[in-house]
């Protein structure tokens, strides 16, 4: 069992030391202070932790997509008819209390990661949304649906970008988007084994209505995840009794191979000032926002407007499995390249450019329902890996755990301005072709590539100006951006 309260050996009290002994992992290089790893060890390393860390934060994404956008199939199946008197504000009022507290406890719940044991935080928010889901099966009226849906928004919230954080301090920073791939990718299979379980549970024959019954066996198994993860997922490199001795100090030398080595210092509000002082924070969460708006688009009404394709709700549900799974494939190739070329915004523009294809495609293709269904796995591809990029770069370019916490929360409270509007804009009286959804998600996809170039020829022109004022950074310098975030002497942006 993870234990992340015994007292921390003495390689993990010790952080501060620029040098370490020889061992059979790792060498010191005094003159250059590069460690050098050895890789065998390192590989066998990042084996174990992926063996756990990685299915237990995938298997947390999965359930809180599938408990977030199973409203999008419960409405077909008749929730909105019968609960909601069959009115499309309703409706998108239940959609919008999600994002209300999503948006208001995303930076504390990032913090609470920060300030406790990351799994005890996790844990906690999985348990919340999960509790709250599994009520939604036993909802009466439209009073008890809102209150629902804003628990799993503080859940979700709790949650979501702090598994991004808890990332950065196992992973080094080209390891983290092709991981980050695999935990978004959790997000598009859940709306692909969302259908394939809508499509099933439509057909039950039971005194029970169908929607409360997928309601149910999504959100029930939720429950015990959360309580999985409180106990068993590894908290922090210094006090988890996840790793060895020969593997924990390891891990600090990997971690202090790019300065990520800060441990558990509590919340440094000087790096939670930095977070909302410096303008990049605000202008790389409007490029996220760009994408929020075709999340939660997809999210709201993806198997509605695969039914206005002319395929019955039952069947509407099979179709959007197809999209879904493409859109897992490729986010899982784009990110892992990304992570081999050590760049993202490259990859965002790439990814952009696909959502404003599909954007376009159904906007201005009216009469050709083949083209218009290639648009929607345009949409998924552009909705869903855009979210590693975009969190890698975050983290990438901030120098502290605080302040990379911060930035973080930006991304759901912030970003979710847009997401707002999504519950609005694909009236059922626009039905099929919904000019106003398409139209405003295409133009946000322009803004978005537009925005994203503009932050690459920054930061490559503020690399230059460091190198010119510094020199180039010696490889394994020691940066004190613990300290100074990312302006510390030494701290270069990853473009």
């Amino acid at each position: 069992m993870n234990n992340d309260h015994i007292v921390p050996n003495a390689v993990a009290q010790d952080l501060e030391k620029t040098e370490v002994s020889h061992n059979e992992h790792a060498v010191v290089d005094p003159t250059s202070e590069e460690y050098l790893i050895d890789k065998k060890a390192e590989r066998k390393l990042l084996l174990k932790l992926d063996a756990v860390i990685l299915p237990m934060t995938v298997l947390m994404y999965l359930s809180a997509n599938l408990d977030r956008g199973n409203i999008g199939n419960a409405r077909l199946q008749g929730l909105q008819a019968e609960l909601l008197d069959g009115s499309d504000s309703k409706y998108s009022v239940v959609l919008l209390c999600f994002y209300v507290t999503y948006m208001l406890v995303s930076i504390p719940g990032t913090l609470l990661s920060k300030a406790f044991p990351p799994n005890y935080a996790l844990g906690a928010g999985c348990l919340i949304w999960a509790i709250a889901a599994t009520c939604m099966a036993g909802c009466q009226n439209y009073a008890s649906i809102i209150v629902c849906r804003l628990f799993i928004g503080v859940g979700e919230a709790i949650f979501g970008q702090a598994v991004v954080l808890h990332y950065s301090l196992w992973y080094k920073k080209n390891e983290i988007a092709t991981r980050l791939a695999a935990f978004i990718g959790a997000g598009v299979l859940a709306g692909a084994f969302g259908g394939l379980i809508a499509y099933g549970v439509s057909h039950i024959k039971s005194g029970i209505e169908t929607w409360r019954i997928l309601f149910l066996i999504e959100g029930a198994p939720s429950v015990v995840l959360g309580i999985c993860v409180a106990l068993f997922l590894p908290g922090r490199p210094d006090r988890s009794r996840f790793l060895n001795e020969h593997e924990r100090e390891l891990e600090f030398l990997r971690l202090r191979s790019q300065n990520l080595d800060e441990g558990n210092t509590g919340i440094d509000w000087d790096g939670v000032k930095r977070a909302f002082t410096d303008w990049k924070s605000y202008v790389i969460t409007f490029i996220y926002s760009c994408m929020q708006l075709t999340l939660s688009s997809i999210s709201g009404f993806f198997p509605t407007i695969i039914s206005s394709l002319g395929y019955t709700n039952a069947d509407a549900q099979l179709y959007t499995v197809p999209p879904y799974a493409v859109g897992f494939v490729a986010m899982v190739l784009i990110n892992h390249f990304s992570d081999r070329l050590r760049m993202r915004g490259p990859f965002i523009i790439g990814v952009f450019s696909v959502n404003l294809l599909g954007w376009l495609l159904l906007l201005v293709v009216t009469h050709n329902n083949k083209v218009r269904y290639f648009g929607t796995f345009c949409i998924v591809i552009g909705g869903y890996a855009t979210i590693p990029l975009i969190q890698s770069w975050v983290s990438n370019n901030t120098g502290s755990q605080s302040q990379r916490a911060v930035h973080l929360g930006f991304l759901n409270s912030l970003a979710n301005w847009a997401a707002l509007t999504s519950p609005f804009i694909f009236p059922t009286k626009n039905k099929p072709y919904w000019h106003l959804g398409f139209g405003m998600n295409l133009g946000f996809s322009i803004a978005a590539i537009i925005v994203t170039a503009c932050m690459m020829l920054y930061y490559s022109r503020e690399n230059a100006r460091r190198d010119s004022l510094e020199g180039k950074p010696l490889p394994g310098q020691k940066v004190d951006q613990a300290r100074l975030h990312d302006l510390a002497p030494g701290f270069r942006y990853t473009l």
